[in-house]
């Protein structure tokens, strides 16, 4: 009886446990299932939208995970060498922790307000509040810090290159207003850098565009973009195409490159990506050398309020300083390192927190370098201290020609004869900034930076010594 009991027990139990592992082993497969599922289907569209919805809360609704990330652009994040602490309203000055900025920019704007960067979030707040909009600035400079494109296209009946050639006619006051009246005061959105039917990379904006395409014509070798490559060798009777052309590791880097860039942004010509040439300082400075403004004087951003030299200024060159290093050509975008992929249940998203690679190493270095993370900070930290070290050379270099320069001046030196130290100047000072106004204190190609840091020590101790020179020459007492 004991035995028979023992065996139906057993019996229960076996029946028990196989139920068990049924049910697991199903919710284990509709787990699974569920996962492909969401990985073959990474978005479902809850609403449409256009080229006209700029707000990305909207884009939002089909793209949380997107868009949850891209909010957090609004938080403070710093690193040794830059953007903001957050402890204060608004970003530390530049000019007054680095005098020399204050007087390398006198008579420009930059030097009444040049403050360190924040998030993409503070894009178009922190352009709106800026004091240099105490002097007249131009309508062009928000082809970079609103979503604009149904602003252009409203003012080129459509046409958004017709429109964006009229911008830089209307004051940056009243374009600012076209954009908040017709409700696109946002800043960079989804839809300036997807195809909002299909969610694909592509580029948006006019003057990016141009650019490429007068890279392309050029005869700069372009090996980190292969699809220019390829198309300079088509009958070209067509202009390149980016958004036709290029692939999805090129596109990682063009959507970025239509900000991250140096241009002319200011009323006497539309905006201007300065690309003819190449993309080597040396190169841009050729084609602005080259470029007269309508009345057919040479081209200059500002002349200088202490010298009177025509001046050059950098806006923030980090496509062209990346196109000279080690990453470009080694195929790796700029969304590789500042929105490298994370997973987020089965599905994997492209992170939308924009930020500096050294505050996400992991996700950012560690997939192709495979070395700990404090050995990844030394590496960087000791190529952006050196870069450091060197713009404070050359920076200590160009205040002493502007000391040499003054001094010539007062005592008597003419502008003919100051000629050469002013060109001098020009030079030493393009390259100078153009290092101290690109974003990763020169991590993006050391070699290239530290070389065009020598070459501007070089050029202002060469027009300190063309002052010096000026002032034994003076032909007419000192007023």
């Amino acid at each position: 009886m004991n035995n028979r009991w023992k065996l139906n027990w057993g019996y229960v139990l076996v029946a028990l446990a196989s139920a068990a592992v049924a049910v697991l082993a199903t919710a284990l497969l509709v787990n699974i299932f569920e996962r492909k599922d969401e990985a073959r289907k990474p978005f479902i569209r809850l609403v449409e939208v256009g080229e006209d919805d700029t707000d990305p809360a909207k884009w939002g609704t089909n793209w949380p995970r997107q868009f949850d990330s891209y909010k957090l652009t609004a938080q403070t994040t710093r690193t040794r060498f830059g953007g903001h602490g957050g402890s204060e309203a608004l970003p530390e000055e530049k000019i007054e922790r680095d005098p020399w900025l204050k007087r390398m920019f006198a008579g420009y704007a930059f030097s009444i307000d040049y403050r360190d960067r924040r998030g993409h979030a503070y894009m178009l707040d922190d352009q709106e509040m800026t004091k240099r909009l105490t002097k007249p600035q131009s309508g062009s400079c928000l082809h970079c810090h609103a979503s604009i494109m149904p602003v252009y296209r409203k003012l080129g009946d459509g046409n958004a290159m017709a429109g964006f050639e009229k911008t830089h006619q209307m004051s940056y006051q009243e374009l600012d207003k076209m954009v908040h009246d017709m409700g696109h005061a946002h800043p960079v959105s989804c839809v300036d850098c997807h195809e909002p039917a299909t969610m694909a990379l592509r580029v948006t904006r006019p003057g990016f565009i141009k650019g490429i395409q007068a890279l392309a014509k050029s005869e700069e070798p372009t090996p980190h973009l292969p699809s220019v490559e390829r198309w300079r060798k088509t009958d070209k009777k067509e202009d390149y195409q980016p958004n036709q052309l290029a692939s999805r590791t090129e596109m990682g880097s063009f959507v970025c490159g239509q900000c991250h860039v140096e241009y002319y942004c200011s009323s006497k010509m539309p905006l201007e990506f300065p690309w003819s040439k190449g993309l080597k300082v040396q190169q841009i400075e050729e084609h602005w050398n080259n470029t007269k403004f309508p009345e057919g004087e040479r081209f200059y951003d500002y002349k200088h309020a202490e010298t009177g030299a025509e001046i050059l200024k950098a806006q923030h060159p980090e496509f062209e300083l990346w196109s000279q290093g080690i990453h470009a050509r080694s195929g790796v975008s700029c969304a590789d390192c500042h929105m490298p992929y994370q997973r987020d249940g089965a599905t994997k998203v492209s992170d939308h927190w924009v930020r500096s690679p050294l505050l996400n190493i992991n996700r950012a270095c560690q997939t192709c370098h495979h070395f700990p993370e404090e050995e990844m900070k030394s590496r960087v930290d000791a190529i952006q201290q050196r870069n450091f070290d060197l713009l404070q050379r050359g920076a200590a270099a160009l205040m002493d020609q502007l000391d040499a320069i003054t001094a010539a001046k007062k005592n008597g030196a003419t502008a003919e004869q100051l000629k050469d130290s002013l060109e001098l100047q020009r030079q030493a000072q393009w390259r100078l900034d153009f290092i101290a106004a690109e974003n990763s204190m020169g991590f993006h190609a050391p070699q290239e930076a530290a070389r065009v840091l020598a070459e501007a020590a070089d050029l202002a101790r060469q027009g300190q010594i063309a002052a010096i020179k000026a002032t034994s020459t003076a032909t007419k007492p000192p007023e």
